[in-house]
């Protein structure tokens, strides 16, 4: 009995040690992780308020410093005049080149069109998902698995393929770098109402309701249309939201297509990612990398954090879309 209890206790103790060794480098890893996406955030953050001369200066600071005392200074001695010099611009004062060593943002500008293009994609976008998804999930049509088929492989060919060729169409209508203000966001909505990842995400939803609930409304009369509106989207609800959100924040981080199709030289065409680039592209060329890089990461700042309030705002819906559609990590 004595022996039992012994070697129970020297397996409790076996377990024990190999249950800490294994927490010490899952935990670990993930520290480690953590770093890798913490820090670049942090730096981004602290040297978005630095003053120029520390920005340039060779020493490494892990926070702002006085210019006098070249100690720390207090959080309300930090450089937050950054965020103010986006938005009213830095004048030149050298008396050499233009009136501007870095113009003013058309903030309003930015945000209204980001606003309205992210709007109409998304509606744009659930529209055409929606339809897709539920006749690849319901609809019985000849060659429909082969279709979904071919339409998946195409999210084998690189991102870059599609925006040469729907570059080429819209160059095509005359809506690249356009000054008319609906074209511009003609092209800037267009190419992106629909999405094959999106129709797949939610036919796997759709695929998850009882094809049964289906059949007993077709024997009482119910029409596809009104089945989808009254059963399969309100069931679908955490999958549609998941997209909405997705398509939003797709919306305000895009930069490469919105620097092909509009016109940088009119300021109120841009996007908020793709307008603080092109500002503060003027200033480097103006004033060199270096003497901007404070400001580069204010504005890097203004683009990340709204995302980042997005996503921890709306982060239980997102999880919940995702364990809807059956989709695993």
């Amino acid at each position: 009995m004595e022996r039992e209890l012994y070697l129970d206790k020297e397996a409790l103790r076996t377990f024990k040690i190999k249950r800490a060794i294994g927490n010490i480098f899952q935990y670990g890893f993930l520290i480690l992780m953590a770093l890798f996406i913490v820090i670049p955030f942090y730096w981004m953050l602290i040297s978005s308020v630095k003053e120029t001369w520390e920005i340039i200066s060779p020493e490494l600071t892990l926070l702002p410093h006085n210019i006098e005392t070249r100690k720390i200074a207090w959080p309300w001695d930090w450089a937050w005049e950054n965020y103010a010099k986006l938005i009213v611009g830095i004048p030149n004062t050298s008396g050499v080149g233009g009136e501007w060593t870095f113009r003013p943002m058309p903030f309003g500008w930015m945000f209204l069109n980001t606003i309205v293009v992210g709007l109409f994609t998304t509606i744009g976008m659930v529209f055409t998902v929606v339809l897709a998804a539920f006749a690849f999930s319901r609809l019985n049509f000849k060659g429909r698995d082969v279709l979904f088929t071919i339409m998946l492989a195409t999210m084998m060919i690189p991102g870059e393929v599609f925006v040469i060729t729907n570059y080429m169409t819209i160059s095509q209508w005359g809506w690249v770098r356009t000054d008319n203000h609906f074209h511009n966001y003609l092209a800037l909505i267009l190419p992106f109402i629909t999405s094959v990842f999106y129709t797949f995400f939610l036919r796997q939803t759709f695929k998850q309701i009882p094809n049964e609930l289906y059949l007993a409304a077709k024997v009482d009369g119910t029409t596809d249309f009104k089945y989808l509106l009254r059963v399969m989207i309100p069931m679908a609800k955490a999958t549609l939201t998941t997209i909405i959100i997705l398509s939003m924040i797709g919306t305000w981080n895009a930069y490469i297509w919105p620097s092909f199709v509009t016109n940088a030289a009119n300021r109120h065409h841009l996007l908020v990612s793709n307008g603080l680039i092109v500002g503060l592209a003027g200033a480097v060329e103006s004033t060199g990398p270096n003497s901007i890089l404070n400001l580069q990461m204010a504005a890097s700042t203004l683009v990340t954090v709204p995302l980042l309030i997005v996503f921890f705002v709306f982060k239980k819906h997102i999880m919940r879309g995702v364990s809807r559609s059956g989709i695993k990590g």
